[in-house]
């Protein structure tokens, strides 16, 4: 299994729909960069988030999450409150080839900010816009950026097709469309 370069990751979004809508560069003036680089593809925040609150005193249980933990917020910046989390999803939708598996990081920007992202694999065979951690690990609010860069995809090429799939096993967050919360 092995890193994919930049050549690959542009073959692979404009002959098979890997990403879309596609940027194919780096844009970065006055804005935190988002686009194809060297080794992967710095994915962007779309404007719509979920933002966690204890206003309705719920206890956060992954087995069955409340929707009151949250509270809806669509805008150009996302203030996330000290020591606390916002959910999001990406502006790029994704369509993962078979032999391919992927991981995302948090852009250097943010992490210097004490703001770390968390995406979880596209496992081989994943579609749907991604839905993203952003986590406030300071003492102060922190802003987040909409349609700007939020993380890093970097692609890996197995050298064999796996047996199962995500889209044969009929993942429950195939093709979402939105912010999901948590399912079991």
């Amino acid at each position: 299994m092995g890193v994919k370069p930049d050549h690959w990751i542009r073959k692979m979004a404009l002959e098979k729909n890997m990403i879309e809508p596609f940027v194919d560069g780096q844009v970065r003036n006055g804005v935190i960069s988002y686009g194809v680089s060297s080794y992967g593809y710095d994915i962007r925040v779309a404007n719509e988030y979920k933002i966690f609150t204890n206003v309705f005193s719920a206890v956060v249980d992954p087995k069955d999450f409340s929707p009151k933990s949250m509270i809806d917020f669509t805008g150009d910046v996302c203030v996330i409150p000290p020591n606390s989390f916002a959910l999001a999803r990406t502006i790029e939708y994704f369509r993962i080839p078979r032999e391919v598996l992927t991981l995302c990081v948090g852009k250097s920007t943010y992490a210097r900010c004490g703001i770390i992202v968390n995406v979880t694999p596209f496992e081989p065979e994943w579609e749907g816009y991604v839905t993203l951690e952003i986590s406030n690990t300071t003492p102060l609010p922190a802003r987040i950026y909409s349609n700007e860069g939020i993380a890093q995809v970097i692609f890996f090429q197995a050298d064999e097709i796996c047996d199962i799939s995500y889209a044969d096993k009929k993942g429950k967050y195939q093709k979402q469309q939105s912010i999901e919360l948590p399912k079991l």
